[in-house]
């Protein structure tokens, strides 16, 4: 619940816990918020009131109503109704604006956030790319939902870890290190460092496929690297710093950071302990060719395969690796949920560590964070779309369309600001459907200033700055003092129009938002709501002058309103990571 929110539904249940003889905190996780504004701002339902007072629920509240008039009206509300069964509320106006706009003139930046997850840790895995190959647009749903969700987690008051889980050990490497010991070239590796191993990679496989001397001699370098050979060690370190190098320049343009890249290797000596676990806990099973598995059909009655710990020659697995991670997660962060951003194809192998996890006596969470496919892109080729063709595209279109809108912008603004929308229209794409549904790159739309686009967020804002510019410059105040009151006479219970407020409805409702898209990890829910206010804001400014409203007080509090819009909508673009602009 919202500090404001809290405001309300405690008048409220102090009121109706007086007219039905209940306590407060009995009343109060009663009171829901109808779907339909029409119907009021709050409503009690009386339905579970109805067998102890042996009464129709309709009638029950008709006499709550009659009680709450009888005590005295209430400053925050301008009528209490009776609608069937519930007893409806209407805050008044003059109240509720006062309420709102002290709110987000208080907590600034902070505003939407709550203290819910104090004292606790939630643990993210995201992105987590493989070794030696380049970014692809496969990396970007994970990396996207991933950090928009260590920005909401952490405005909810929880400690978040974000951990890059990388690809960085398994035969791939082997082999690797095999191409490079016979074609590796020091002036391209300098040159194209990424490029150039997945070229050796290909050509490796390619021979692999032909000769399986080749391939034999990818698995003796991998033994030398599990053996801790120097010399394999060393090729392993260096394409590992050669590719971190060439992901945080990704990072950096979407504005994401991790709190441990702790990659599969971090695991290779943790994992034999896992399997001991497992055997201690009696729920390890011997599968085919004497495999060690845990048979969580037979177990748990799961529909899905067997969890593979070792293989019948001996060698652990990605889920070996993948268990002992979840086992050193939850030991050393102690976190109340650890969450996995990965796509719905590992529903089932993420189902099963879970799984495993919690017939080892764990009860924290592991939450399966999926996400669909990108869809609308292509090459001639057929291979995977590199990140850095969708970002060179996105910046292409952004930079002519902020030419196109602002012919006047100084050039060496140009860039920067196209930046920021480019990026923003990839992020913004990503995130504005339920994750679970596949994302369409369809650039032209994706880059418009109008509909439900990160590029119209990003100029609502513009539009934001540039009234309380304004007000500055013919007021000759900052608009800052006008906004928040701070020093005026601004008076919020001059904001009853019904544009008015619906958007600061949608203003109080946005810390709502918030909670809900930490407690469902769905970006999505904050996306949309933006969406929302953008949408009240324009139809609020189409319908009332601002600055040179009809009187100076009147002004005053329209200008208040707009910061508190303008403080709201940077907000939720932050955390989303997109960039609020004050000029496009």
């Amino acid at each position: 619940m919202t500090a404001l929110q809290n405001v309300f539904e405690r008048d409220i249940a102090s009121r109706v816990g007086a007219a039905i003889g209940r306590a407060p905190a009995e009343v109060a996780p009663l009171i829901e918020v109808p779907k339909d504004a029409k119907l009021g701002d709050y409503a009690f339902p009386c339905f579970t009131l109805a067998k102890a007072l042996r009464k129709a629920p309709p009638a029950i509240a008709k006499e709550v109503v009659e009680k709450i008039a009888a005590a005295g009206r209430s400053p925050l509300f301008g009528g209490v109704e009776a609608a069937g069964p519930y007893v409806n509320f209407r805050v008044d106006p003059g109240a509720f604006a006062r309420l709102v706009l002290e709110a987000v003139r208080e907590q600034g930046d902070r505003y939407g956030g709550t203290d819910e997850g104090r004292g606790r840790t939630v643990v993210i895995d995201y992105s987590s790319p493989n070794i030696a190959k380049r970014f692809h647009v496969g990396h970007l749903r994970t990396t996207v939902i991933g950090a928009a969700l260590y920005r909401i987690f952490a405005a909810l008051g929880y400690k978040p870890v974000g951990v890059n889980h990388l690809g960085d050990w398994g035969t791939q490497f082997g082999q690797l290190q095999a191409a490079w010991k016979k074609w590796g070239d020091e002036a391209r590796l300098e040159q194209d460092p990424i490029g150039y191993l997945t070229e050796l990679y290909v050509r490796q496989n390619k021979a692999a496929s032909e000769d399986r001397a080749v391939e034999a001699e990818g698995r003796a370098w991998f033994k030398r690297l599990e053996e801790r050979d120097p010399e394999a060690r060393a090729l392993w370190q260096r394409f590992r710093d050669l590719s971190l190098r060439e992901f945080q320049r990704i990072y950096d343009l979407l504005e994401v950071k991790f709190d441990s890249l702790a990659g599969e290797s971090f695991y290779e000596d943790r994992m034999e302990a896992a399997i001991e676990r497992c055997r201690q806990a009696g729920i390890v099973d011997v599968g085919e060719g004497g495999a060690l598995i845990v048979d969580l059909k037979a177990r748990l009655d799961l529909d899905v395969p067997p969890f593979m710990l070792r293989k019948s020659d001996g060698a652990t697995t990605y889920a070996t690796r993948d268990l002992a991670a979840a086992l050193y997660r939850l030991e050393t962060y102690d976190p109340a949920r650890l969450l996995y951003v990965v796509g719905l194809p590992q529903r089932d192998h993420l189902c099963a560590l879970a799984a495993v996890v919690k017939l080892l006596g764990c009860s924290v969470p592991l939450v399966h964070v999926g996400f669909g496919h990108v869809l609308g892109m292509s090459t001639r080729e057929g291979t995977a779309i590199l990140l850095d063709e969708v970002f060179g595209r996105a910046l292409d279109l952004a930079r002519a369309t902020v030419r196109e809108k602002n012919p006047e912008l100084p050039a060496e603004q140009v860039d920067d600001v196209a930046r920021a929308v480019g990026i923003g229209a990839i992020v913004f794409n990503d995130l504005r459907n339920d994750r679970v549904k596949d994302v369409t790159f369809n650039w032209e739309r994706m880059t418009a200033f109008e509909g439900d686009t990160g590029p119209y967020l990003q100029y609502t804002h513009v539009r934001l700055c540039g009234i309380l510019r304004k007000f500055a410059d013919e007021r000759g105040e900052a608009a800052g003092g006008g906004a928040g009151g701070r020093g005026t006479d601004a008076d919020p219970a001059l904001l009853v129009e019904p544009e008015t407020k619906t958007l600061l409805r949608a203003i109080e409702i946005y810390p709502r938002r918030v909670s809900s898209a930490g407690a469902e990890a769905e970006p999505s829910i904050v996306s949309r709501h933006l969406l929302e206010i953008a949408a009240a804001f324009n139809a609020f400014y189409h319908a009332h002058r601002v600055v040179g409203a009809d009187t100076e007080a009147l002004e005053r509090a329209r200008v208040a309103l707009v910061e508190a819009t303008r403080t709201v909508l940077a907000n939720g673009l932050r955390l989303l990571g997109i960039f609020p602009l004050e000029r496009m």
